[in-house]
């Protein structure tokens, strides 16, 4: 027995007594026994070491979200003040400038996912029903037609030429000589139909394409994709436009790409058929973003105006979601859109703009409010002076603000200036002498609303048939990862992990702060005794979190950590007090069988506060996980400073959220010694993308989830290449609603191929099924850690 008794005590990382070893043993075992004596089981309770008081009596996770908010809005406005610096323009020449602005148009495109090439057409397609006029309203002078056009084509290889996203609107054809190319982009909840006069819903002075027509303009009008709201499934209450958004975000595109698109198709036709014809475009509110976004990456756009949009973009984040462009802010305010058509016209009409309140209901809540005139105007300033340009007010000037007395878009002034900057001497029409419009009696206008289905089908079919490429996408994005041998496999890894912390999770680039550990014990058991940890990280940001220290530890003693992570709306605690139907206190558990156990406070909880924070941080380039990485950077680096701890064994285990962040983290904090990703291992793009699975994130809240281009980088088993070759493992309940088993063993066994067939370390990747829900099992993860962490089971758990 007591042999038995001294096995134990070794086994946990005691020393065998010196005297023993050296033929005294009767008093070199009593000493021993002495200086180790307690309860029995030698027991002594460990406090963190170097730390102060932990005195807050505020809630900490609470206090934390209010940083992390405060971190991250100093850090969009040091984006825009430190645009100046990163836009360097040669002024020398206007060729000189243009080749300057060139990566700029090049970062403007990315962000917004211009990634595929158009399809070329030599005319749009008219859209007439057998028997009806092909012309279907008339005026004195112009016709309008029901058109579509090509934009992108399947992304199927075999279907390259197959066209699989169309445009479609009305086109306005002058009865005389054309002057000019203008497309006229209406807001997302107004109709072409409305900016021709042939629907309601517009005053004349509004009407802008027939305005434009009438002046001798060539005009096209597409259609956007409504705001138009509903539960989808039963489930998100989601706007058309969030609801596309979701996918193509995934899948490195945006909605209005899709649209920016369908324009430049436009302006390749208007290009391809007459050259000698400038080309514009007017858009008012949506329309008003596309313009300008369509004028920034194409300088086939002679002239452009903006209504109801230009001005500061430093709270676009509470926007709708659909404007949630990865990275925008870090390179483009107002300043720079404008900075992206020098040279040419631009015309800012701060009119009243669209206004919306979106609640939340599963969706992302948004605040649309009217552009701020006198903001517009000096932002408009600023970038005239950038370039050395005369003032707004000069003649020849090519920046123009107009501001409508009336407030309504369309203003005399505004057209006229965009005429003006065609150069083809056409006069603004008169509202009130418009012509009179008439709709064919032999002819029907479009149905707006089938209209709308068949542009909302099309570009969620496209997105669907991306998905479906995607894996091949990838396959060909990781052919760069070496796996001849463990040597190069770690060094071609580098450059993965790179792309990774660079271009997905998203790097602020400063130096961590001096921790300034804070604690105190706030819970205590037999075996063990809980301390609450402060840290400091980022200014207004620190971390969180709970220590949990057996009391059989002793001094000189090194022990393998076990971080343990909880989930969505979680707390430390959640996973060791109370016996959570979803932890079952896994981290008590595990701290009984003698690991040292951290439990972090992640900043995934109180709903919209922290989702908020993800709509704040995509916007720079970053993600939530920017502020969580160097948090657990921060708690690794401070738990290797404690004399109990062994710095070479500290293993991550994750359910849920935390199981998402077992996929994340420990791929960027590499001094994680192993992953358990539990309850969340997905084949991640498609959980994220597919609108034809039940289990996607589509239809859910969750609408901070998406994270940018995934689709074409790293899914699970990407993000466990990161991990190899360290230890990882993946805890899979059959009945686990976040994805079904197929799915799961589909993307494990990409990650089983690395590390058994490639790599030839099998030994060191598993995954656990069992019959139950969303929950930590805690059966083949504990033998796991306990094995790659090189401490000893507990008898009980011996075969």
């Amino acid at each position: 027995m007591l042999l038995v008794r001294l096995q134990c005590l070794t086994a946990r990382g005691l020393p065998w007594p010196a005297g023993l070893l050296a033929g005294r043993p009767t008093l070199a075992l009593l000493a021993w026994l002495v200086a180790v004596a307690g309860d029995g089981l030698a027991q002594g309770v460990v406090a963190p070491e170097a730390t102060t008081p932990l005195t807050a009596t505020s809630d900490l996770a609470s206090d934390m979200l209010d940083g992390v908010d405060r971190f991250l809005l100093r850090q969009i406005e040091a984006a825009a003040a430190g645009r100046d610096r990163r836009w360097e323009l040669d002024l020398a020449s206007d060729d000189a400038l243009q080749r300057s602005l060139l990566p700029y148009r090049e970062q403007l495109a990315t962000a917004i996912g211009l990634r595929d090439e158009r399809l070329a057409f030599a005319a749009p397609e008219v859209l007439v029903q057998a028997g009806r006029s092909a012309v279907i309203a008339s005026s004195d002078a112009f016709d309008v037609y029901a058109i579509r056009w090509p934009v992108l084509a399947d992304p199927a290889p075999q279907a390259s030429t197959l066209a699989s996203l169309w445009g479609e609107g009305l086109l306005l054809v002058p009865r005389g000589q054309s002057r000019a190319d203008v497309i006229v982009l209406p807001d997302a909840d107004q109709t072409p139909e409305q900016l021709c006069g042939l629907a309601d819903g517009l005053p004349a002075g509004s009407q802008v394409a027939r305005r434009l027509a009438q002046s001798g303009c060539r005009v096209v009008v597409p259609t956007l994709i409504s705001r138009h709201r509903e539960k989808r499934r039963g489930r998100a209450n989601l706007t058309n436009r969030e609801y596309l958004h979701r996918s193509a975000f995934v899948l490195g595109r945006t909605l209005a790409g899709y649209e920016v698109q369908s324009v430049l198709s436009l302006v390749d036709w208007f290009s391809n058929a007459d050259q000698s014809r400038p080309i514009g475009i007017y858009g008012y509110g949506e329309g008003g973003m596309l313009a300008l976004l369509a004028a920034g990456v194409d300088t086939r756009i002679a002239a452009t105006c903006v209504s109801g949009f230009y001005g500061p973009r430093r709270d676009s984040w509470q926007e709708p979601i659909d404007r949630n462009f990865a990275g925008l802010l870090q390179h483009f305010g107002a300043t720079e859109f404008a900075l992206l058509l020098a040279g040419r016209q631009l015309v800012v009409e701060s009119s009243h703009g669209p206004e919306l309140v979106l609640a939340g209901e599963g969706g992302g809540p948004a605040l649309l409010q009217s552009p701020d005139a006198e903001a517009a105007h000096q932002r408009l300033q600023a970038a005239a002076q950038r370039l050395g340009a005369p003032p707004l007010e000069h003649p020849q000037t090519h920046f123009h603000h107009i501001a409508p007395p009336a407030g309504a878009f369309g203003s005399d002034a505004a057209i006229a200036q965009l005429l003006h900057g065609l150069g083809n001497g056409a006069e603004v029409s008169d509202a009130a002498a418009l012509s009179a419009i008439r709709v064919h009696r032999d002819a029907a206008l479009p149905d707006a609303s089938a209209r709308q289905t068949r542009l909302l089908q099309q570009i969620d079919r496209h997105n669907q048939a991306l998905l479906q490429e995607s894996a091949f996408v990838r396959q060909q994005f990781m052919a760069q990862l070496a796996t001849s041998s463990l040597a190069a496999f770690s060094q071609s890894q580098e450059a993965y992990r790179a792309l990774f912390r660079d271009q997905v999770i998203g790097l602020f680039d400063q130096p961590l702060l001096s921790p300034a550990a804070r604690s105190r014990k706030s819970w205590e058991t037999a075996s063990w005794a809980g301390h609450e940890v402060q840290l400091d990280v980022f200014p207004d940001v620190f971390a969180y979190g709970v220590l949990l220290i057996p009391k059989d530890l002793r001094t000189g003693e090194q022990r393998p950590v076990v971080v343990c992570q909880h989930g969505l709306e979680g707390r430390p605690t959640d996973t060791f007090l109370n016996n959570h139907r979803a932890y079952h206190d896994f981290a008590a558990q595990l701290c009984e069988r003698g690991f040292v156990v951290f439990a972090p406070q992640n900043p995934y909880l109180f709903e919209d506060r922290f989702r908020t924070l993800q709509r704040k941080a995509q916007p720079l380039g970053k993600t939530l996980f920017s502020v969580m990485v160097p948090q657990h950077q921060q708690i690794i680096n401070w738990l290797k400073t404690q004399s109990f701890v062994d710095p070479e064994r500290i293993a991550f285990y994750g359910l849920s959220y935390g199981g998402k962040s077992a996929m994340r983290i420990p791929a960027l904090v590499t001094d994680y010694c192993l992953s358990i990703c539990s309850a969340d291992f997905n084949e991640w793009v498609l959980k994220n993308a597919s609108t034809r699975h039940n289990f996607s994130y589509i239809w859910t809240g969750e609408y901070e989830i998406f994270e940018w281009n995934l689709g074409n980088t790293f899914n699970y088993a990407e993000m466990a290449a990161l991990i190899c070759p360290r230890p990882f493992m993946v805890e899979r309940g059959h009945f686990d609603g976040v994805a079904e088993d197929h799915w799961v063993a589909f993307e494990y066994a990409k990650v089983r191929h690395l590390y058994a067939a490639k790599l030839g370390i099998g030994e060191r990747t598993e995954i656990e099924w069992f019959v139950g829900p969303h929950t930590i099992n805690g059966q083949a993860s504990f033998a796991f850690l306990h094995r790659h962490l090189n401490w000893p089971e507990p008898a009980a758990d011996r075969p």
